[in-house]
């Protein structure tokens, strides 16, 4: 009776003619399951979005805790109301037994969520700023505008290095109807690169050249030298003026604005892969990697770990920046569409902590939903990528028109307004100025 009360409320209050009380239970517990059931399925799309809200994220909490104790207490009533005699001592041991169990098996999922909701809260509330530069509309949350484009930063601040270089640099223009992307990747050694009007500009009419050794001039060092010069980026505090700088930067390199950054340092890249379980690609060739030639990862299908996805990443050994990018791109294409829901959720709690350590951002939290439901698109759209690369560019005198010209023609081909056109692979004679299309076997 106490295992039927604990499936469905009310069974042991019946058996004891306790009528009106078992009926009620039972009503209960058919209106709390067919409240469960519509959330699943009816909203199901937005469970997601929801849970990069720490207020629902609350709600969430109070609720699961409520229908747990509330459900462990209908246990412990049925099993007072039926349990043996006393002098059924064997009979008593079991069945205490049972309902201690069968009220651990309530109450540890219980905790389990609560944990999750709890450190899902703490990355939304540590990660995201509370502040937005505009009003965040939920039936628009993008303000109206086809695209939405991302900066994605991966920084190296190794030992023996004076502040942190952003050595990958990839901007991600997202449709918003279809969440087809194309990646736009600018090479870390681009030179004479022209600063935002203002104090930048000012200070480097006729481009970036850097300050002293440590910074002979390359794109890859406005972050830092944002952050080390006050004067460049005026009312910025700490922290924010590196990116204010190199976001408005890449910004008037492509034409196009870059509405929000993401930044992810290399150590932190890979305890998130770790965390994840690793991630699967195809290498086409031996990489070699390690400053003294210490370690290969072999050519075929392979699962990497953290380190080895690193160096997949990082490794110029035998090969240059220009084929370091490419990787860099089917890694980044390779663990979004690896990070399923479930890898996630059984990974979450050191996913969380990496996370937390390895990634910096100013994508507002109020339009976290919206973002959640635009990831769910580019998972399954089309990624694309576009690099600026020799020989289309050259990066010691970098030909700016011409950039923002293929810009906005990859952008142009790829308009959700435009009908869809068949995807193509990369060949041997292929320019390399064309988009092409990514998978995760990429090498």
């Amino acid at each position: 009776m106490t295992l039927c009360s604990a499936l469905l409320w009310g069974v042991a209050h019946l058996a004891a003619e306790r009528r009106k009380t078992g009926l009620a239970l039972m009503a209960a517990y058919v209106l709390m399951l067919a409240g469960v059931l519509t959330v699943f399925t009816a909203f199901s799309a937005n469970l997601l979005s929801l849970a990069v809200q720490p207020r629902w994220l609350i709600v969430l909490t109070v609720a699961l805790v409520v229908i747990a104790l509330i459900w462990t207490a209908v246990i412990v009533w049925s099993f007072v109301l039926v349990r043996p005699d006393r002098s059924d001592a064997v009979g008593r041991f079991l069945t205490t037994t049972l309902t201690v169990a069968l009220c651990a098996l309530v109450l540890a999922p219980t905790a389990y969520a609560t944990r999750l909701a709890y450190l899902s809260r703490d990355v939304v509330n540590s990660l995201f700023t509370t502040t937005s530069n505009s009003p965040v509309v939920a039936d628009d949350p993008f303000n109206g505008a086809d695209r939405v484009n991302f900066l994605l930063l991966g920084a190296d601040a190794a030992p023996g290095r004076p502040g942190v270089r952003t050595d990958s640099m990839t901007v991600a223009s997202v449709d918003t109807a279809t969440g087809a992307t194309t990646l736009f990747g600018l090479p870390r050694n681009l030179q004479q690169v022209e600063l935002p009007e203002g104090p930048a500009r000012d200070r480097f009419p006729y481009g970036f050249t850097g300050s002293g050794p440590d910074t002979p001039g390359l794109l890859n060092e406005v972050f830092q030298f944002a952050e080390d010069n006050p004067d460049m980026v005026p009312g910025v505090p700490r922290g924010k003026r590196g990116p204010a700088l190199l976001k408005q930067t890449i910004s008037d390199i492509l034409g196009i604005d870059v509405d929000y950054y993401a930044m992810v340092d290399m150590k932190g890249f890979a305890e998130i892969v770790d965390a994840m379980g690793g991630v699967r690609v195809t290498i086409k060739e031996p990489i070699v990697y390690g400053r003294y030639r210490e370690g290969l990862l072999a050519a075929g299908t392979r699962k990497l770990s953290g380190q080895e996805a690193l160096w997949y990443g990082r490794s110029r050994t035998d090969s240059d920046d220009y084929v370091r990018m490419g990787r860099q791109k089917c890694l980044l294409n390779a663990v979004a569409k690896q990070a399923d829901p479930m890898t996630v959720l059984n990974s979450f709690e050191r996913l969380a902590a990496a996370t937390k350590r390895a990634i910096s951002t100013d994508i507002p939290q109020n339009l976290l939903p919206a973002i959640v439901d635009l990831s769910q698109k580019v998972k399954d759209a089309k990624i694309r990528s576009l690099s600026f690369v020799p020989p289309l560019i050259t990066t010691a005198d970098p030909d700016w028109y011409l950039i923002r010209h293929k810009v906005a023609q990859a952008l142009d081909e790829h308009s959700s307004t435009k009908p869809a056109t068949a995807s193509h692979t990369p060949s041997a004679t292929q320019s390399p100025d064309d988009p092409i299309n990514l998978d995760a076997t990429c090498g």
